[in-house]
């Protein structure tokens, strides 16, 4: 989601800082870049909410922390799923002895049952919540969609049942599909769909945004917006391996400089270099200077699962009747300079609608344009604007009003002028942008992704005219051809037919010019080398437990 990309860009920092000595030892500090939007699992869905749920929270399955590739494996879930021979049917059976965090509504002896599951993928399809996690099983699970018509309220809520959501003892339940649904693990690896205890909900009129009752490895002692969380190992963890470390304290820490000098003063164990920093930091080689490694500073380099892209509104005449204004528009950015001026040199050019991460991800891909003043010129005057005679200015809307935010702008104006277009910056909140986003109301703008999952589906619907806003198809793209691959493409598994489709639906797009791609974020982080065993993953968000001191 996009709220998720931009905590991502703020970057979140984790680092270790010390009131009292005798506590730094089995202590680490994490600091939160802006505030939680939420602790309901339902409704959270931003990188810096993760990072206090992901420790706190538990879901069926998990990523193998120790594998390179995405590998699932059972958390909470007894072994992987049996899975009817249709594809239609997925039987989960839990692990016993799961204790949930102390709460008031619950019993010491409280473990996690089947219904639990049940209850919270309710909660989902409850317009009431506004969850943001419906998207996960609309369409998919059989009666989900009538049951979030047909529930209203809360009585509604725990009364009425979903027609293809069964449990069958305390410690298995299943989910019948309406169609296949190859990423349905991914869907129980997520935060959303872990476990809720019907008491709770009952106790607090399903309102949990300010205190959590989870499973996970740490528990929520202390709890004040804008100003710290604290956690502290859950000593009835069922997995007697995990944690490691005592304590995780996470205070709000807005400001990168504030992060870098107690980084620097080893108060802090990890630092997330962002653009700022990256000359202090790193000689001209992209490695680590000599003076923080002889400090014991170690530097780390890592996928991201964001990346980015020029986007048009396909609403808008300007450019939905004019293929060669945004081949002009692609052709005239520099996007190896916007690399090297923005992200100095670590972000990956993209040639791709897919991410490197992803089964069928083609390396030999090309983006089907190039920087080419002349190339774009052409394309403008074949548009019917001729060093841009008749073009009205055009809006570009920025995601932030920060000073890296409109320096991009500017970058893109100035790249744009060269050709004779002339781009009028709209600065905005982030939240202002989303809003835009979600009206159809943007122009020309800098779009991106942060995937929720590693499956080409998780990209493409963005594109899917079921998706136009106020969904997350900003674009307004509507392409009969695309609509019918796609579809074929959410209920293939991955193999040689998925990649074929893969295939078929990018040269659609490409050909269609509806984004420009621009570049695969990368992350870099700091590291303090009394901190084991960190291995950097965009997918996993519980990894704290995995953490030595």
């Amino acid at each position: 989601m996009k709220a998720l990309i931009s905590s991502i860009l703020i970057i979140i920092c984790i680092s270790c800082s010390k009131s009292k000595k005798a506590n730094f030892d089995n202590q680490l500090n994490v600091p939160l870049s802006s505030n939680i939007s939420s602790l309901d699992p339902a409704i959270a869905f931003d990188a810096i909410s993760y990072a206090v749920l992901g420790q706190v929270y538990e879901t069926l399955y998990e990523y193998d922390y120790n594998s390179e590739k995405p590998k699932i494996i059972p958390l909470l879930a007894e072994s992987l799923p049996l899975i009817s021979d249709d594809q239609l049917t997925y039987t989960f059976k839990i692990k016993k002895n799961i204790f949930y965090h102390s709460h008031p509504s619950i019993s010491k002896e409280r473990t996690v049952k089947a219904q639990d599951f049940v209850n919270q993928i309710k909660r989902l399809a409850y317009t009431p919540l506004k969850g943001q996690g419906f998207f996960l099983f609309e369409g998919k699970v059989k009666g989900i969609d009538d049951f979030k018509k047909n529930t209203k309220n809360f009585n509604d809520l725990l009364s009425k049942s979903i027609q293809g959501v069964k449990v069958i003892n305390d410690h298995e339940f299943s989910i019948e599909l309406v169609k296949p649904y190859p990423q349905m693990l991914y869907a129980m690896t997520m935060i959303f769909t872990t476990p809720l205890p019907e008491e709770t909900l009952r106790a607090t009129n399903n309102l949990i945004d300010s205190y959590e009752i989870g499973t996970g490895p740490y528990t929520l002692k202390t709890f004040k917006r804008s100003h710290k969380v604290v956690l502290e190992k859950f000593e009835s963890y069922h997995d007697k391996r995990f944690p490691k470390i005592k304590t995780i304290h996470l205070p709000f820490m807005k400001e990168s400089q504030t992060q870098w000098l107690n980084f620097l003063n080893k108060k802090i164990d990890f630092f997330g270099l962002g653009k700022d920093h990256y000359n202090l930091a790193l000689n001209k080689k992209g490695f680590l200077k000599d003076k923080y490694q002889d400090k014991g500073l170690k530097l780390v380099k890592s996928s991201s699962l964001t990346y980015w892209w020029f986007a048009y509104n396909m609403k808008d005449s300007i450019f939905s009747k004019n293929k060669n204004l945004r081949l002009a528009f692609a052709h005239a950015i520099d996007r190896k300079k916007f690399i090297e001026l923005f992200t100095n040199n670590t972000g990956e050019l993209a040639n791709s609608i897919y991410h490197p991460f992803l089964f069928g991800y083609d390396k030999n891909q090309k983006p089907g344009f190039s920087h080419d003043i002349e190339k774009a010129k052409f394309f403008l005057e074949k548009a019917g604007f001729k060093n841009g005679k008749g073009l009205k200015p055009i809006t570009m809307d920025l995601r932030s009003s920060n000073s890296e935010s409109l320096q991009q702008g500017e970058f893109i104006k100035n790249q744009l002028s060269k050709i004779g277009v002339n781009i009028n910056i709209q600065t905005n909140t982030f939240s202002a942008f989303l809003r835009k986003a979600r009206e159809g109301k943007l122009q020309f703008w800098l779009d991106g992704w942060h995937l929720d999952y590693p499956d080409s589906e998780n990209i493409l619907q963005l594109l899917s005219n079921s998706n136009h806003p106020p969904g997350v198809n900003s674009t307004y793209y509507n392409s009969p051809k695309f609509e019918e691959l796609f579809s074929q493409l959410k209920i293939t598994p991955d193999g040689q037919k998925k990649q074929n489709l893969m295939k078929q639906i990018e040269a659609i797009i490409q050909e269609d010019q509806v984004w420009s791609m621009l570049f695969y974020s990368r992350s870099i982080k700091l590291y303090n080398d009394r901190v084991k065993n960190y291995k950097p993953s965009p997918l996993i968000n519980n990894f704290f437990k995995h953490l030595s001191l």
